[in-house]
């Protein structure tokens, strides 16, 4: 990468960050491009030349933040934490995400937005679900994860609860408690009705 790119990477990685930022003090449809600007120090123009209009931003946002949960994942993957340290890392991870997008927000970029939606589901076919199977093998391998319920079951579980993000995203929410919400959905991945650890 020359300098010219260098600086143009470096500009674009300032606008998302700032969008990020703005996101997490107000919906999507409230950031204006002349928020953005404004708060990163760069021209409307700048804007707009690097991402088109502020649809765009926002998916390039959105998929950059799950790629880097991802990444995130693989990391703790890598490290073959605890069950309960893996669960606590998820937990965490989700928070972020939806502190930043809000339900309506995924569900348009993850159901709605058909490029999104397909960059998403190559992710999740190519690493996520080889992630996962790790994951669960590993925890078996530790005695974590019963070897009650095969891997291909669990998985089957996880497409199914997959198959409902849009429901699940109506239920978050109207929950009121993000947290709380996400903490139980994972716990009863987990641990299920009996409480379990």
């Amino acid at each position: 990468m020359n300098g010219f790119e260098k600086r143009a990477e470096a500009i674009k990685e300032k606008i998302r960050r700032t969008v990020m930022e703005l996101l997490r003090e107000s919906e999507p449809k409230k950031v204006r491009i002349a928020d953005i600007a404004a708060k990163a120090g760069i021209s409307q123009v700048t804007i707009y030349n690097y991402f088109g209009s502020k649809e765009a931003l926002l998916r390039e946002v959105f998929l950059d933040s799950v790629v880097r949960a991802t990444d995130d994942f693989e990391a703790v993957v890598a490290e073959l934490p605890t069950m309960k340290e893996a669960v606590q890392l998820i937990l965490v991870a989700d928070r972020e995400v939806y502190l930043t997008f809000p339900p309506e927000f995924v569900r348009q970029m993850v159901l709605d937005d058909k490029e999104c939606a397909a960059f998403i589901e190559s992710l999740y076919r190519n690493r996520v679900i080889p992630l996962v199977v790790r994951f669960i093998e590993e925890g078996k391998a530790r005695g974590e994860i019963t070897e009650k319920v095969s891997t291909e079951s669990i998985m089957a579980y996880i497409q199914f609860m997959k198959e409902r993000m849009a429901p699940m995203l109506d239920l978050l929410e109207k929950s009121g408690d993000t947290d709380r919400f996400l903490g139980d959905m994972i716990h009863l991945f987990f641990y299920g009705i009996s409480g379990k650890e």
